[in-house]
């Protein structure tokens, strides 16, 4: 790619990564209801010190070609996250995807660095990335050695962007990592999830977060989801079956065959990236069990985590700081007082989808495809058939 193009490309990139507010209106605005009580964003960046940055990249190219896609960057501590690790777990639901960096979270019990997400054929050189801004950080060896095992995670885009073209550069990942922030996470066609599709609406990135009280103690659970996953006949909001009325504009190369009835092949192909966080102290394997319970907030949705479908969850803890010495300690909730957080997790879940699908716009896409946003007003009026319409509830 010639200098000038490679350099307007990133330059789209970046103004589409700076800070936004989150795109309104979220699920709630639109009266859907939902259980248990926010944090002040509904958003994982709730939890102190939780940042998040976003790199989109929308291009139509001149070869026809085009680019739907991008990075999301995560990261648990803000910019100290390359210092100072976090106790982390995982789970996964179906693995036909992928979660780099998982084998030593299991064997370590700690997340080193950010979560990243992107689009499948894109991990490797985000990976890369992620090592490269970490030598650039400085505190390696007098050698200039970093060991390091960066936790990057996938769906598949490849039916709005053009996925073999490899149009996510290690620019992008950079960038993602330096603006990441606290406060309003961008939702729908952005970072990650800017080509994604769940439920055949358009998807793509959403977030939501609960506040939990244990024996008189404050905490939050945030949740951000790449949902790019399930079906149009099992989909379920607030517990309407949504994807039984709306049949209409499914996801088809050419228009004319949704209006004809047509069933989309091959079932639940797509997948999920759910990334929990929370303040409240807990130990690797508590957060094992907390990135387990994401996925009941996936079955509220109706998705059933077929046979095609990479549902990959990973869960930190930002409590716990200490890092160095031969010597630490940790402080941790017991075991008898987690049903709260699980709680909070099924549901900050749940509304982190649909704030992704609310949030989410029409595009069209590689080869014409398209992919169309869940219609407000037949959402709102399904609510209200099936007397489940909560307006003005925050």
């Amino acid at each position: 790619m010639p200098d000038i193009v490679r350099a307007m490309t990133l330059a789209l990139a970046i103004a589409a990564s700076l800070p936004v507010a989150a795109a309104e209106p979220r699920a709630r605005d639109l009266g859907v209801p939902f259980e248990g009580t926010p944090g002040a964003g509904n958003a994982i960046t709730d939890v102190a010190g939780v940042t998040v940055g976003q790199v989109t990249l929308i291009e139509d190219l001149a070869d026809g070609h085009k680019v739907r896609t991008g990075v999301t960057a995560i990261l648990p501590r803000g910019h100290d996250s390359f210092e100072t690790p976090v106790f982390g777990g995982w789970f996964a639901l179906n693995g036909n995807g992928e979660m780099t960096g998982t084998t030593w979270i299991t064997e370590s019990g700690q997340l080193e660095g950010p979560v990243m997400l992107t689009n499948t054929h894109s991990v490797g050189v985000v990976r890369d990335a992620v090592i490269a801004e970490r030598v650039k950080a400085g505190g390696a060896d007098a050698s200039g050695y970093w060991w390091s095992l960066p936790v990057v995670a996938e769906t598949w885009d490849g039916h709005l962007n053009d996925i073999n073209g490899f149009h996510v550069k290690a620019e992008h990942a950079a960038q993602a990592l330096r603006d990441a922030k606290g406060g309003p996470v961008a939702e729908g066609n952005v970072g990650g999830g800017t080509g994604m599709v769940c439920h055949e609406f358009k998807c793509g990135i959403g977030t939501a977060s609960r506040r939990v009280t244990e024996d008189g103690r404050a905490y939050t659970v945030g949740v951000l989801v790449q949902a790019n996953y399930g079906v149009r006949d099992s989909l379920r909001i607030a517990g309407v079956p949504i994807g039984q009325h709306l049949r209409e504009d499914r996801v088809y190369t050419d228009p004319a065959l949704a209006i004809a009835g047509n069933k989309v092949p091959g079932g639940d192909t797509g997948s999920i990236i759910i990334v929990v966080a929370t303040d409240a102290p807990l130990l690797p394997h508590q957060l094992d069990r907390i990135a387990k319970r994401a996925g009941m907030g996936l079955a509220r949705m109706g998705s059933y985590a077929g046979n095609g479908s990479g549902d990959i969850f990973v869960a930190f803890s930002t409590a716990n700081t200490e890092s160095t010495g031969a010597l630490q300690r940790a402080t941790f909730i017991g075991n008898d007082h987690l049903d709260g957080l699980f709680e909070a997790t099924v549901q900050a879940t749940e509304e982190a989808i649909v704030n992704a699908m609310v949030a989410a716009r029409d595009m069209r896409g590689e080869d014409g495809h398209y992919a169309n946003a869940i219609p407000h007003d037949a959402l709102v009026r399904l609510l209200k058939q099936y007397d489940r319409y909560q307006p003005g509830k925050k």
